[in-house]
């Protein structure tokens, strides 16, 4: 199903201001800065897999993103479930064809 343009555009849209707002979240914003530390941390040596430095940055990072997607897609999901709920009320709104013509 290939949605109109403009549809397109809105998805986009929404998908972009979701993203900003989990960008600048005060507690992923904390998880990051803790992530970035380890990984400093990481390469201040070498045989860098099997230090546990890299463990604890590999730990933190999983950990970040796993939070990212998983806001990612509940609001996904809120979204997902307002348009259905918007374009069925519109559907029950607009008049009904009748097949009996004529």
């Amino acid at each position: 199903m290939d949605f109109p343009p403009w549809m397109q555009r809105a998805i986009q849209a929404r998908l972009d201001e979701v993203t900003a707002r989990i960008e600048h979240d005060p507690e992923l914003s904390r998880l990051r800065g803790g992530t970035d530390e380890a990984f400093e941390v990481l390469f201040a040596g070498k045989d860098v897999e099997q230090r546990p430095e890299y463990i604890e940055w590999e730990n933190r990072y999983i950990v970040s993103k796993g939070i990212e997607n998983e806001r990612l897609y509940m609001q996904g999901l809120r979204d997902g479930i307002q348009l259905t709920v918007s374009l069925l009320g519109q559907s029950k709104s607009m008049p009904e064809e009748s097949d009996s013509e004529g």
